[in-house]
């Protein structure tokens, strides 16, 4: 993946500030080996000045892309809860008032 020219910006930035290039690179999503380079002098872009540190986002760890979406299905089966237990929501295997769906047969509604 290519680096934008605000993106090396920032790198260098997150650099100065002292990241590790390991967080760097999660947060961008690019192989370390990308930030090493670009630690080492080899910018794709060599006019790229660093982003004051009032423009940086916050220091890592950052949550993966993986970490990010398990954080978003965790959130979503909660407010499917939320809204079952407050009955805005029918449960997609009741009959009746017995649950025999989702699980759990013994289920009183």
């Amino acid at each position: 993946m290519a680096l934008s020219y605000r993106q090396t910006e920032l790198i260098l930035g997150m650099l100065q500030r002292g990241d590790r290039q390991h967080d760097i690179a999660a947060y961008f999503g690019v192989n370390a080996g990308r930030i090493a380079e670009i630690a080492g002098g080899q910018l794709p872009y060599p006019s790229a000045r660093p982003k004051d540190e009032t423009e940086l986002p916050p220091s890592g760890p950052y949550l993966t892309k993986f970490d990010l979406q398990s954080v978003i299905r965790t959130v979503n089966e909660a407010v499917e809860a939320l809204e079952l237990a407050e009955g805005r929501r029918e449960c997609r295997g009741c009959q009746g008032s017995t649950c025999i769906g989702e699980g759990d047969t013994n289920r009183e509604n």
